[in-house]
């Protein structure tokens, strides 16, 4: 796909990708996959597959929590993971904030500055896994080494 269709968060996050080493190549989808379900169905993969990106307040804090689509976050057991008092979702402000991207598209990569990041280990049964490329029509393949090596983040169980 060409840069120049890609949206400009695409753009952004392509180019992280290639200057982290990352093989995998944005790909646009035909429609905008507002669940884990609808983005497996359209890449042709399990939804376990789907690693969906999903930023969290940590104490006022971004914590990224790069998730399988089969799985929910359980935010206490995250809240003691990371060693915060409490973690709840993000308002759209506060993740447009932290990863200059939308929500439905935030990718793992290409925020204005790193965002402490946890991988679900689960992510880690699946060959390729699909992970948002910075705008809910965007996505790219991917593995779970890779996601924990471009992320810097660290594997845990999130439920």
């Amino acid at each position: 796909m060409s840069e120049k269709l890609l949206p400009p968060n695409g753009v952004v996050v392509q180019s992280a990708l290639r200057e982290l080493g990352a093989a995998g190549e944005i790909v646009v989808l035909p429609e905008k996959a507002p669940t884990a379900a609808i983005a497996a169905a359209q890449v042709g993969c399990e939804v376990g597959a789907i690693a969906n990106s999903l930023i969290f307040d940590a104490d006022g804090a971004p914590l990224l929590v790069l998730t399988s689509g089969a799985h929910r976050v359980d935010v206490e057991l995250i809240a003691r993971t990371v060693g915060v008092g409490k973690v709840r979702r993000a308002t759209p402000d506060f993740v447009r904030e932290a990863t200059g991207q939308p929500i439905g598209g935030v990718a793992p990569v290409g925020h204005p500055a790193p965002v402490r990041t946890l991988v679900d280990n689960w992510l880690s049964k699946h060959e390729v896994v699909w992970a948002a490329g910075g705008h809910p029509l965007t996505v790219f393949p991917t593995t779970f080494d890779e996601l924990v090596r471009i992320t810097g983040g660290t594997a845990v169980d999130v439920e």
